[in-house]
């Protein structure tokens, strides 16, 4: 959660992974389950399902904000939430979000818009670890889009895509109800973007694809979320 004054504006032992899936999926398949890999670590953040086949599937936008976004406080309103079956998605900039608990690489001195909080906790209770945890931002709900309306939840997984990296992600901070495009520093390394929150991150080309009414009870584990978001992805391209 953040509010920026300048150019960028916006606001773990294994765990269950449960999806929520809809009503016409959990009709044709049901919820989601690997047996072996469900919260065990994963070496990546990358599943088998490419970037390009993921980019393929958007191409076009049917939009579902009644509005645009800013991708930074001074720039136009330009971005659309787009809608397909099963996910929302956008194509923006990447502004890094090191909110939540301080460490080494985001704090205040690394950071001057750093907040030691985010939207979402852990299954502790405790805030976010943006240097470890791959996480997307969403702006706060607003007449121009409602996240949670669009079945979209904290803890929801996404991917988060630049070039040709596919990086799964989780839903875990809120921020400014005008501006989209961030994630967490983590998922700005594995992007192999520039992680540093004054000056990384990239001006464009990254597509964020939100998996509805999907959502991990133990936000933290990534492991999981990667196991889930690549089956998510692949349905994702056999129902679009």
């Amino acid at each position: 959660m953040r509010s920026r004054t300048l150019a960028i504006a916006a606001a773990s032992g294994a765990a269950l992974l449960a999806t929520v899936l809809p009503a016409t999926a959990r009709g044709a398949a049901p919820a989601f389950r690997t047996p072996g890999r469900l919260g065990a670590p994963a070496p990546t953040g990358a599943g088998p399902v490419s970037a390009a086949a993921l980019l393929a599937k958007v191409t076009t936008c049917s939009q579902v904000s009644h509005g645009m976004y800013r991708t930074d406080a001074d720039a136009p309103a330009t971005v659309p939430v787009c809608g397909k079956k099963g996910a929302v998605f956008w194509k923006a900039d990447l502004d890094i979000d090191c909110d939540g608990r301080a460490g080494a690489l985001c704090n205040k001195k690394t950071d001057p818009w750093f907040q030691p909080d985010t939207r979402f906790h852990q299954a502790d209770g405790r805030p976010l670890d943006a240097e470890k945890l791959p996480y997307v931002v969403v702006p706060d709900p607003s007449p121009v889009w409602d996240y949670g309306a669009a079945g979209i939840k904290g803890g929801g997984v996404a991917a988060v895509i630049h070039g040709d990296k596919v990086e799964y992600a989780v839903v875990g901070d809120t921020g400014s109800a005008t501006t989209i495009g961030e994630a967490s520093y983590a998922t700005a390394k594995a992007l192999g973007l520039d992680p540093s929150p004054r000056e990384g991150g990239a001006d464009a080309d990254v597509t964020y694809i939100l998996f509805k009414d999907s959502q991990a009870e133990a936000i933290e584990d990534h492991g999981a979320a990667v196991a889930i978001g690549d089956a998510l992805a692949q349905r994702f391209l056999d129902q679009n």
